[in-house]
């Protein structure tokens, strides 16, 4: 027997051992009285020794069975405090917070996420920015924060967090260079967009049904190298509104339109969620949300 292999014939010879009787250990573990004889005999052969003394008033241990029963308590107290401190740290805010989201919502949630870091100094914020879609059922976040259609993954719990509008920008050196946008014409401008052809985002559909191929100039895997190669003067592109608007030399070529918006949602795993940690986190961003910077 190694390790964990066998705790449940520890555990029910411990129970055996405390109330002294098979019929007592089944009700208090809530399993058949067979299954605690079972377990009994499997171990005492495990075991190679005798745990009890079968009498008319029940079960006594012997000297082995009071070794053994010694380090079934010791390990039974270490489980129930363990349980304990994992109720306990439930129950606070504090340590490690891993919250996930695309690269370009970086900028938008940085001040509020510092803001709630400082509102909560006993918890080590961590943020993590991808493309990928982080797994919250393997743990690698508490809370993710994602945009485009509503998540589907079973197991989570989904929120929706606010729409961000999008428009159409260019930099000024771009419009100099090639003129301003014509939505009768657009074939004769030149587009920087996403390399991922099924991207679901909705501003990338009306591309792909409005914009010929031949006026897609440059394409690129991450959204930050969208904005990029906007900034740089390599086309027209999407970005969100606000944050476009508040980037030095970029022109807001168009209104944002209810077809180009990206829903944004809060996503965690059924399994924390009702925690306090992520309760707090959850609270705060939804009171602190400022739809100024998104």
């Amino acid at each position: 027997m190694n390790g964990l292999d066998g705790w449940d014939e520890v555990r029910t010879a411990y129970h055996v051992a405390l109330v002294g009787t098979v019929s007592g250990a089944a009700e208090a573990l809530g399993v058949h009285h067979a299954t605690v004889i079972r377990h009994i005999d499997a171990l005492e052969a495990r075991l190679g020794s005798k745990l009890f003394q079968r009498h008319a008033r029940g079960y006594t241990a012997t000297e082995a069975g009071n070794d053994l029963l010694q380090v079934a308590k010791a390990t039974d107290d270490q489980f129930t405090q363990l349980a304990g401190r994992i109720k306990g740290r439930g129950e606070e805010v504090t340590g490690e917070l891993i919250v996930t989201s695309l690269p370009s919502l970086s900028a938008s949630l940085t001040a509020s996420l510092a803001r709630y870091g400082h509102a909560n100094p006993e918890v080590v914020l961590r943020f993590l920015t991808d493309e990928r879609v982080f797994r919250l059922e393997y743990g690698e976040a508490h809370l993710a924060i994602r945009a485009g259609k509503r998540p589907d993954e079973p197991d989570n719990v989904v929120q929706k967090f606010f729409e961000m509008e999008h428009a159409l920008f260019a930099h000024e050196d771009y419009i100099a260079r090639m003129g301003a946008l014509d939505f009768d014409n657009l074939g004769a401008h030149r587009f920087v967009v996403d390399d991922n052809r099924d991207s679901r985002a909705p501003y990338n559909a009306w591309l792909r049904q409005n914009v010929p191929d031949s006026a897609i100039a440059y394409r690129a895997s991450a959204q930050l190298s969208v904005i990029d190669a906007i900034r740089a003067g390599a086309g027209i592109g999407f970005l969100p509104k606000r944050p476009g608007s508040r980037m030095p030399g970029l022109v807001q070529l168009s209104d944002a339109r209810p077809e180009w918006a990206a829903s944004v949602w809060l996503v965690t795993h059924v399994d924390l969620h009702r925690t306090a940690k992520v309760q707090s986190i959850l609270k705060h961003l939804k009171e602190d949300y400022d739809p100024g910077a998104f």
